[in-house]
């Protein structure tokens, strides 16, 4: 398990617009009834996302990807893994589609799935270094305009055996 919601053990979550880039879109993250909630707007022009990441230094080498208990209301959002890779001084996002419904669903996200990019442009780079993950977000960044509101139960990682 890397993330749950229910404790006073909870990382500390941390939103980013799209305002570093001149956009408008905001979002909102808190902690409630036992879940991570994150709300707010996508405004595509100028930017068109906003996230949240919390750092999680772990060893996922034995792991095949990241699971997560959502819902969503029908929006497709994105899980982003980092683990450091930087290519020509930029971060690297590996991210994969997380879709959602109203109701509660487990939504797996393998590791060999996550694509990446560095400031929204493909990247040739290593393949992501399980041993190293430093954190763990979820971007809305679907290019529809208009509020959204995502609820995540856990994240886990997940070993296809299981």
């Amino acid at each position: 398990m890397l993330f749950t919601f229910d404790g006073a053990d909870t990382a500390p979550w941390r939103v980013e617009n799209d305002g570093v880039m001149g956009g408008r879109s905001e979002g909102f993250v808190e902690i409630a009834d036992g879940t991570l909630v994150f709300t707010g707007e996508v405004v595509t022009e100028g930017g068109g996302f906003t996230s949240v990441r919390a750092a999680s230094r772990a060893d996922l080498s034995g792991y095949d990807g990241i699971e997560l208990r959502v819902r969503g209301g029908g929006r497709t959002f994105e899980l982003d893994v980092d683990d450091g890779t930087r290519n020509r001084g930029r971060e690297v996002g590996r991210r994969g589609p997380v879709p959602t419904r109203d109701a509660w669903t487990t939504v797996r996200v393998p590791f060999d799935s996550l694509e990446e990019t560095a400031y929204g442009e493909p990247v040739r780079v290593d393949p992501l270094d399980r041993s190293a993950v430093q954190s763990i977000g979820i971007y809305i960044i679907d290019g529809q305009d208009g509020p959204f509101r995502l609820e995540v139960d856990w994240i886990r990682a997940y070993r296809e055996a299981e």
